[in-house]
């Protein structure tokens, strides 16, 4: 925690950025930059587009990012996602002006449609258990960091915490989420609770299911690699659930390779000419002009904003790193740790 208070104190003598985000910038244009602690721990310098190196968060700061957001492991001790450091990653980003949004994963691990599963410290709790523990988590979590948007679960397809909270076993499943969420009402009442889906596919199906539910946002992950390449159709998916939740809607997962090469010894998510869109090759360029249509989708569709996943996540371990980066390919920094063009496309709107 010492390191924490002393960046702290170092931003508040910098005094460099608005202390406070405009009141009136409220289209979320953010990032997830949740490897953050783990590239400053290990001295890796990102440099703005002039060649020079500066912290993080005043680069994307002053690119247009408006929110930072960042996943919450329960693993009490974890490097970068634990509780405590995240907390000390979103004191740094509020002394920058910007706001934060945090992924509750509910495991000690990566949750994804894939993988849900309960940390260690909840494996062996019969359901009462189960769902005090999500309440007093997400309590916790929310009063310690207070978040201006908090998502209740990554990726829920399928459910969370499996087996109890599957999708397969639907009562248990909202029953979970119904804890997270009062949980998070009771610790910050002004946070937007989001309810996070991967793709487009059953995405208004899923959220027809929770129509009761005292949420927010409905979130969207959209990849075209895994999601579908049919740029209209995730419009009209944002349109069709804007209307049919009557809440709020956003992309709070996405992200599109700037190379098909690579930069370390860890394979790489994207690498293959198929995965990508006709329109968008992937260079600099292509880069930028797919997240500049992703803006222009999310506005247009009335969504509340986006959010780039991976945007720090360079190859900082070095380059015979074999786990290192699955994703140095779409980071917003280049091979050479300079700015890529796409942060054109956070810049605010008059």
């Amino acid at each position: 925690m010492t390191r924490c208070f002393a960046l702290l104190a170092l931003l508040f003598l910098l005094g460099s950025c608005k202390k406070q985000t405009e009141s009136g910038d409220t289209f979320v244009r953010g990032a997830d930059v949740s490897f953050l602690p783990d590239i400053v721990d290990r001295g890796f310098d990102l440099m703005g587009s002039n060649g020079y190196p500066d912290k993080p968060l005043r680069l994307l700061r002053h690119a247009g990012v408006n929110t930072i957001r960042l996943r919450v492991w329960n693993h009490p001790d974890h490097p970068i996602s634990s509780p405590r450091v995240v907390r000390c990653m979103a004191d740094q980003c509020r002394g920058f002006g910007l706001k934060v949004m945090l992924s509750l994963h509910y495991s000690d691990t990566w949750a994804d449609p894939g993988q849900q599963q309960k940390p260690e410290a909840w494996k062996n709790l019969n359901f009462k258990a189960l769902r005090d523990s999500v309440y007093q988590f997400t309590f916790r979590v929310t009063k310690s960091i207070m978040p201006e948007y908090i998502q209740i679960g990554n990726e829920i397809n399928g459910g969370f915490l499996w087996p109890e909270g599957s999708a397969s076993n639907p009562t248990a499943f909202r029953q979970l989420l119904e804890a997270g969420i009062s949980a998070a009402r009771a610790a910050k009442p002004d946070a937007k609770i989001v309810l996070h889906y991967a793709g487009l596919e059953g995405a208004q199906a899923f959220f027809a299911g929770f129509a009761s539910l005292n949420y927010d946002v409905a979130g969207l992950s959209y990849y075209p690699y895994w999601h579908g390449k049919d740029l209209d159709l995730l419009k009209q998916t944002l349109v069709n659930l804007k209307s049919a939740t009557g809440r709020e809607v956003m992309i709070v997962e996405t992200a599109y390779p700037f190379t098909l090469a690579w930069n370390d010894q860890t394979h790489n998510v994207v690498g293959l000419p198929s995965q990508l869109l006709p329109d968008y090759p992937a260079t600099p360029a292509g880069q930028r002009d797919f997240v500049s249509k992703i803006r222009q989708i999310a506005e247009e569709a009335g969504a509340s904003g986006f959010v780039y996943w991976g945007a720090e996540w360079v190859s900082y371990k070095g380059s015979n790193a074999t786990d290192g980066s699955s994703w140095e390919n779409q980071a917003l920094w280049d091979f050479n740790k300079l700015m890529l063009p796409a942060f054109e496309c956070f810049t605010p709107k008059d």
